[in-house]
């Protein structure tokens, strides 16, 4: 009901407002260079902002404007992420990790980081903050709903204080309470960011500093599917399904300043150009587990779960670690051949424990800490000429460790309509440092390793046309790092889970195609994406389903004399069965698996997306199908996919 009532307090002023003003002249503030590209009165003698004159730019530089409009595309970034989440599969909490379907979405760093790869969806890296330039002050809310108590909230607003400088600031909190024992989630992601250039441009800096924090109550999956996968109504209330942990709970947190800048050598602007750039990365995060009760209970059994602990309650493991990244380099611009930039980085992290613990009566020692000192010299070419825009990036390390990245970039504009794009990559990566080294109050959950770096050799292409848009990608890994099931059969009857980090020596091969096309038939439209992945490899380590699909029919048309634009239809998601890999807690990690497969499962969700003016309604019922379908689909074993919920949502443009 309160979701009625807060459609109807937002919608009812939203029309009145959507009315012509009739603001008298005088009323007018006539400070501002501009009037808002939404002003209905224009100021006498003044500009009006155009949408170009918002603009977002990324670290590499890329541009794009702000888009208000309402589309397929959009309502699939109606999520707490903020992007398209197809070839994710998420856990029934909105806030919690995802299970990985489509394998290409990994992303890859040369540089090793912390780990805890499940608990870093949500985290904001350096190079996903954006940076903007605009007219006008621009503000966004973003508002959806979650899993029975809490709410999704991002509040941005950013505005330039004059031509050559801007500021933004901006909030994402989430609370979740979910639906079953022990799955609230709470979590912050505060970034502050500002851009500077002189007149002559000349001198040029981007800088942000981030605030995240990541609270996850974590309960281990349900102990008995079955009673899940049955037809008993009384476990139609997820409370009444016993979980492993009741009472442990994550946290991850993470401060980061960074700021990256540029001076020309010469006085003015010419056909050649010589700069002298500098990039600053310093970051601090911090990992906890906690869990007051080690025992966990099957049925009536006491259970343990994660093995034997040297504490018989209060477990509290914390993992901290810092980086600092500084590099720089010289670059050599010329109007015919293109930007030349030659660098040497400096990579320095401390990854750390409290303590150092001697086991198996003194034969293994794990250290508290793992420090690295890495350094590099590289180059990097970008050319940008007519339909052709590339750029071919070289970097090697000259200390101990054996570090390289080679990245090759290729857009060829056939035109406006017509975009072809090349990628290569061969990266030689040191592993991340809790593949290496971590420390637990579980007794089997410590280690000291010493692994080989990951290859990972990468060709992609991809094509954008108005008939169809298609995506191909062959990438083979060796000596590939993944966490494993180790348990013993022994451990497996008593419902104890053992994970260890492993490597695999052998290569695996992944072919993936993905191909996507919107077809209309007057204002109904079918839009459709499909994903196809192959595996070849010795043993099932890279496990991924074959078939992912997303289909969607829906109708569009305008309504009250245009005021009003409004989507409504279906999309249906689909993914084959396949070994979807299983989520540990006290690692934060997902670990390859054997025994139970997942998918094979429809999920229907029935959707109506309305605009006024500038602002972007979304109403969703999701995985329908789920009121009167078994109980089977799951987001890895013993964690269950969400059931069927209803959400509203909301994104709030305002061009002061």
């Amino acid at each position: 009901m309160r979701i009625f009532v807060f459609l109807y307090l937002l919608v009812v002023p939203t029309l009145l407002f959507s009315q012509e003003k009739t603001t008298s002249k005088n009323s007018l503030d006539m400070n501002t260079k501009y009037s808002s590209i939404t002003d209905t009165v224009k100021k006498k003698k003044d500009k009006i902002a155009t949408i170009d004159q918002y603009q977002i730019i990324t670290l590499e530089h890329d541009t794009t404007y702000v888009d208000t409009s309402l589309t397929l595309k959009s309502a699939y970034k109606q999520n707490h992420l903020r992007k398209d989440d197809f070839g994710l599969l998420p856990f029934s909490n909105i806030g919690q990790t995802f299970n990985t379907l489509q394998y290409s979405r990994t992303n890859f760093s040369p540089y090793p980081e912390i780990g805890f790869g499940g608990k870093h969806f949500n985290y904001l890296e350096a190079d996903q903050i954006n940076y903007y330039s605009v007219a006008t002050p621009l503000t966004e809310l973003f508002f959806n709903t979650t899993i029975n108590k809490g709410q999704n909230v991002d509040s941005f607003i950013t505005l330039n204080t004059s031509k050559n400088l801007n500021f933004s600031i901006a909030y994402k909190g989430l609370r979740s309470e979910g639906d079953y024992i022990n799955q609230l989630v709470s979590a912050g992601n505060f970034r502050f960011t500002t851009s500077y250039f002189t007149t002559d441009r000349r001198y040029a800096i981007n800088a942000h500093y981030t605030y995240q924090d990541i609270s996850n109550e974590e309960n281990g999956g349900i102990t008995t599917p079955s009673d899940f996968e049955s037809d008993n109504k009384d476990y139609k209330n997820r409370q009444r399904l016993q979980v492993y942990l009741t009472d442990a709970k994550s946290f991850l947190k993470g401060k980061r300043l960074f700021f990256d800048h540029a001076f020309r050598i010469n006085p003015t602007d010419g056909n050649n150009n010589l700069y002298v750039n500098h990039q600053f990365n310093y970051e601090n995060k911090f990992f906890e587990y906690n869990q007051a009760t080690v025992l966990s209970t099957v049925g009536t059994t006491p259970v343990q779960r994660f093995g034997e602990s040297y504490l018989t309650n209060g477990i509290n493991d914390q993992t901290h670690y810092e980086r600092l990244y500084n590099k720089v380099g010289v670059a050599y611009e010329n109007s015919l051949l293109g930007k030349f930039n030659f660098f040497v980085d400096d990579y320095r992290s401390n990854y750390e424990y409290g303590r150092i613990i001697v086991k198996d009566n003194g034969k293994t020692v794990i250290p508290d800490n793992l420090f690295l000192q890495i350094n590099n010299v590289g180059g990097q070419y970008e050319y940008q000429k007519n339909k052709w825009n590339g750029r071919f990036l070289y970097s090697r390390s000259i200390t101990n460790q054996s570090l390289s990245n080679l990245d090759a970039k290729l857009k060829y504009d056939w035109n406006e309509k017509i975009q072809f794009d090349f990628r290569y990559r061969n990266i030689n990566k040191l592993p991340n440092n809790n593949y290496n080294l971590y420390q637990s109050s579980y007794v089997e959950y410590n280690w000291s390793n010493n692994f080989k770096n990951e290859k990972i050799n990468s060709l992609s292409a991809s094509v954008n046309t108005p008939w169809l848009n298609g995506e191909v990608q062959y990438t083979v890994l060796k000596d590939h790092l993944y966490f494993a099931d180790v348990s013993s059969p022994a451990q497996i009857a008593a419902n104890t889970q053992i994970i260890n980090p492993a490597q695999y020596g052998n290569a695996i091969n992944y072919l993936e195609i993905k191909a996507s096309r919107e077809f209309k038939f007057g204002r109904f439209a079918l839009d459709n994406t499909l994903l196809y992945q192959k595996v070849d490899q010795s043993d099932l380590i890279l496990n991924v389903p074959d078939f992912v699909t997303r289909n969607t029919f829906y109708y569009s048309g305008h309504f009250f004399k245009k005021a009003l634009f409004m989507q409504t239809g279906v999309i249906f998601n689909y993914f084959t069965k396949y070994y979807g890999n299983d989520y540990n807690p006290v690692v934060g990690e997902f670990f390859v698996q054997k025994n139970k497969e997942i998918g094979g499962y429809p999920l229907f969700d029935l959707f109506v997306n309305a605009r006024i003016r500038q602002t972007r309604f979304y109403f969703k019922a999701e995985h329908i199908n789920a009121l009167f379908s078994k109980s089977d689909y799951y987001a890895a074993p013993n964690n269950p996919y969400r059931d069927f919920v209803i959400r509203f949502g909301l994104v709030w443009n305002f061009f002061q």
